[in-house]
């Protein structure tokens, strides 16, 4: 793995408390960034989480996901992805992640 020169690799914080997750899955855009990571079980580039918003925005919400703890943000041969931390989201709140992950995946059918 390698790191671009332009991008800082992000500090890896902690997993916030329940009433932080929460209202950072609340919104359905990170949410669906949640469900699609999880899913898909390892690292996926940014641009796959989205659609139908631009990239800033998305920014702004990886930026909500990372500060409660959610996920983290790799550089992979210059790309960026992000990794949903669902480990440590797991110790530190277990059983929430996958409800929340089988109740949205419910929700798409």
């Amino acid at each position: 793995m390698t790191q671009a020169k332009d991008l800082p690799p992000a500090p890896t914080i902690p997993v916030a408390g329940l009433p932080a997750v929460l209202g950072a899955l609340h919104d359905p855009v990170r949410l669906e960034m949640v469900r699609r990571l999880s899913n898909a079980g390892e690292p996926m580039r940014c641009a796959a989480l989205y659609e139908a918003i631009n990239k800033s925005t998305a920014t702004h919400h990886f930026k909500i996901l990372r500060e409660a703890g959610l996920i983290e943000r790799l550089t992979i041969d210059g790309q960026t992805y992000q990794r949903l931390r669902a480990d440590e989201v797991e110790d530190a709140i277990p059983g929430l992640l996958p409800a929340i992950v089988e109740a949205a995946d419910r929700a798409q059918h």
